[in-house]
Formats: structure tokens, C-alpha cells, sequence
């Protein structure tokens, strides 16, 4: 204890000593003392780029509502039972027309990009601009992709039949928006628009295409109506989505393919337990008139019957539902597990039991954003078929 005391002593006297001593020198001197002063502080180490990473993804779920604009990146690779190994590379954006009212639900927009060693290749960008006090909406979403694909045919027996499958390669380009507004609170309505261009190549049977012509284009126009409650548009959390599109393209604006379309989609989101809720969700899409093989109702996607092969089953009309249950496991992650069901035909009084097809399937999710999640999915459904989606956003 007395050696201790005794250091301390001799250095705060020498400290002292070397403090008299600095007021007598000259002022250069000065400067050079405190220079070595300032050498002796600890310097900050620059962060690595895996730091930087990771620092980059930790603050991105973070909600940032004083600033304009927020937009994150996030890429790798992925595989999936149709488009084999691929890279995909997601930009996903949040913002707000007013940053003082703070309560308004955030525009988003999604940007993604996807190439594979099939030769497969998709771009695409889809969101919801809101305008300030949510009196207005502008929906929209625009692809082009082309896949060296597989096709059945038309209807449900045709693609119930494994020996029915050949290849194609197809390119596509679609367009689809609306601009609603707002009469009384969350109700809307206004004109909406849709554009297709469909092109089948190196057809390897020409006659399961029945006749039609393989490059088709399609311009159509019509009006959305919406009624909407849910607290939030990417990862809904509770409320209701009533949402009802008519579009009609007929041969006078350059239609070879006349038709209407009329497209209902529901959903609602309730909580059961903590840390998670119950989604459903029913959707159908009736073609009337005479549409073309690549502008007819689609059954599987990356949304709804998750796991089928888009397009395998096509015919005029289809109608979906689902169930999920989303639980919030731990920090940014989560589970969910859904059921569903669905069919296509061609008339309502052609509807079966028996050509009702399964799906279900489990999937899980990580918070890239504030509301916005990264899924990774695999479905199930009829006879073995089923596999993986990587998305951004929830499904319904």
C-alpha cells in the first residue's frame, strides 16, 4: 500500500512539475507538446467490409420515419424446382409523401432481378405510391421474363396428364396499374389499365396450343374498386382487403383475342395468440369471351397455391384460397405454415370434387425492413409436385 501511494505521489508531482514547466516554454514548443498529446489517443479502427455488412443489415429493419426515402439491397443465390440455380438481386423501398404525418401508411416499391443457369431471366418492379392523407393510390406492376418453359396444354385434364408436358421457351412482358381515389375512408375506386405480350418459341408440340397463334399482345382497360382497413400494405398485421377489377379488351383497339376479365381478391388478417396471426385469403379470376393460351387463368405462383408449376393447369377461369398462420419466433425471424386449395375450368358447371387441387406447405422469414420480409417457402401439392419461393413481402 505505501509503494503505491508513493508512485502516485511521484507521478502527480512529476505531472505537476511538467505543468509549471509548459508555461514557461516557448508557444511552438507548446504546440509540439500537445501534437504528442494528441498521438497518444486511441485511434478508431475502420470496420471491415463483414462488419459493414452486417452493421448494414442490422440497422435495416429499423423505421426510419424522418427521412424521405429509404431503400435497402439485398442479393444471393437461390434454387428452386423450375428455374434450378439462379442469382437474385431484391431493392425494397419505403417512403412517405408527408414526413409530418407519421401515422399514414408508407409507400413501397420492390424492385427485383433473377437470372439462372436454365437460361432463365426476369425483371421486375411493383408498388403502391400513396398520396398525402391516403385521399389517393397509384397500384402498379411491370415484369418481362423469359423461361424455357414447360406446357400441358389447356384445361385441367390436360395438365393432370404427365405425358401431356413439353417444353417451350416463352417471353412475356406485362403491365398492370390503377390509379384510385378516395370518396370516403378507406374506400376506393378509379380507372385501371393492363398490357400483355406473349411469345412462344421452339414449340416442341404446336398442337396443345389448340390452333391459336403463339404471339399474342393484349391492351385492356377498366376500373379497380378496393375497400382496405389493414394497418399496413407489405406485411399486414390485422384488417381487411375487398378488392374487385374489371378490364375488358376488346378487338377495336387492336385485340386479336377479345375478352373481359374480371378479377375479385379477398383477405383479412386476425391475431390468435401472441407473436402470431391468422391470414386468409380467396381469390378468383374469370375470363369471358375467347383469351389466348398465355392470357388465360394460371393456377400457381409465387402468392397463392405455392409449389405447383405456374401454368401447368390453365384454363378460363380459376378460383384460390388459403390459410397461414405467421409466428414471430424470435428477433427478426419467423415461421409460417399454411392450407389451401384450388381449381381451374371453363364453365362453372364444369366444376369437380375431384379436379380440386391440394397445397400446403411451410416457409420462414426474416425482417429485411420495417414490415417488409424476405420468405423462403416450399409448397406441396397433388401427386409429389411442390417446391421453393424466394420472395420479398408476404404473400397475401
Amino acid at each position: 500500500m505505501k509503494k503505491i501511494s508513493a508512485t502516485f505521489i511521484f507521478l502527480f508531482a512529476s505531472l505537476h512539475a511538467i505543468a509549471q514547466d509548459v508555461t514557461l516554454i516557448q508557444p511552438d514548443t507548446t504546440i509540439s507538446v500537445q501534437a504528442s498529446e494528441n498521438n497518444l489517443q486511441p485511434t478508431t479502427k475502420k470496420p471491415n467490409i463483414i462488419s459493414r455488412v452486417l452493421n448494414y443489415f442490422k440497422e435495416s429493419n429499423k423505421e426510419k420515419k424522418t427521412k424521405k426515402f429509404d431503400i435497402s439491397f439485398i442479393g444471393g443465390p437461390h434454387y428452386s424446382t423450375d428455374t434450378k440455380l439462379g442469382f437474385a438481386i431484391v431493392a425494397s423501398g419505403l417512403y412517405r409523401t408527408s414526413l409530418t404525418d407519421s401515422l399514414q401508411i408508407p409507400s413501397n416499391i420492390s424492385i427485383y432481378t433473377d437470372v439462372s443457369t436454365v437460361g432463365f431471366y426476369k425483371f421486375g418492379l411493383y408498388g403502391t405510391h400513396i398520396f398525402t392523407g391516403d385521399k389517393q393510390r397509384i397500384n402498379y406492376s411491370t415484369s418481362f421474363f423469359s423461361f424455357p418453359s414447360y406446357f400441358w396444354g389447356i384445361g385441367y385434364n390436360m395438365g393432370d396428364d404427365n405425358s401431356n408436358k413439353s417444353k417451350m421457351k416463352r417471353w412475356q412482358y406485362k403491365l398492370q396499374a390503377n390509379w384510385l381515389f378516395s370518396p370516403v375512408e378507406n374506400l376506393f375506386i378509379g380507372p385501371a389499365i393492363a398490357v400483355n405480350f406473349v411469345t412462344a418459341r421452339d414449340v416442341e408440340r404446336p398442337q396443345l396450343l389448340n390452333g391459336q397463334r403463339r404471339n399474342t399482345v393484349n391492351f385492356g382497360a377498366g376500373f379497380t374498386m378496393l375497400y382496405d382497413t389493414r394497418d399496413n400494405l407489405t406485411a399486414p398485421h390485422r384488417g381487411l382487403r375487398l378488392e374487385l377489377s374489371q378490364i375488358v379488351r376488346p378487338k377495336f383497339i387492336g385485340n386479336y383475342y377479345s375478352f373481359s376479365t374480371t378479377d375479385l381478391h379477398t383477405s383479412g388478417y386476425i391475431p390468435i395468440w401472441r407473436g402470431a396471426l391468422l391470414a386468409a385469403d380467396f381469390q378468383t379470376l374469370l375470363n369471358f369471351g375467347n383469351p389466348s393460351w398465355g392470357m388465360m387463368a394460371l393456377l400457381g405462383n409465387s402468392d397463392i397455391m405455392r409449389g405447383y408449376y405456374e401454368g401447368r393447369y390453365r384454363d378460363k377461369h380459376k378460383m384460390e384460397t388459403q390459410l397461414e398462420i405467421r409466428q414471430h419466433i424470435w428477433r427478426r425471424n419467423g415461421i409460417v405454415i399454411w392450407a389451401g386449395a384450388g381449381t381451374v375450368f371453363n364453365k362453372f358447371s364444369a366444376i369437380r370434387m375431384k379436379h380440386i387441387l391440394p397445397n400446403y406447405g411451410i416457409g420462414y422469414r426474416w425482417e429485411f425492413k420495417k414490415n417488409v420480409n424476405i420468405r423462403l417457402d416450399y409448397g406441396f401439392g397433388k401427386a409429389g409436385q411442390g417446391g421453393f419461393i424466394f420472395n420479398i413481402n408476404e404473400a397475401f
